[in-house]
């Protein structure tokens, strides 16, 4: 008599059919959830090693821009030319201008 007004067993009135549409709804989105996480996790651990590689190169260049910029003096050329032995002499005269009339 109870079991009258009080159903028991969600079965009886078909309650998984009903709501298959809307479980299965819920578990593709929970599905694109998981999986967008999961995309932006690797992203995100890709930048981070893409910026560590960025600033290693920044500072190579850096470096080398330095060390060419040194190099580039004309009392540095004077220094590799004679430790070379080429037998070239730095100029003592200034250069003068041609001009054309």
């Amino acid at each position: 008599m109870i079991e009258k007004y009080v159903r028991v067993s969600i079965f009886e009135q078909g309650l998984p059919v009903k709501y298959i549409p809307y479980i299965l709804y819920i578990t593709f989105l929970g599905i694109i959830y998981i999986a967008n996480r999961n995309f932006a996790e690797k992203n995100t651990a890709k930048l981070a090693k893409l910026k560590t590689r960025i600033d290693d190169i920044r500072t190579d260049y850096i470096t080398q821009s330095a060390e060419y910029m040194t190099g580039s003096k004309q009392s540095e050329v004077a220094k590799k030319v004679k430790d070379r032995g080429l037998g070239l002499e730095e100029s003592k005269i200034p250069p003068y201008k041609i001009e054309v009339k």
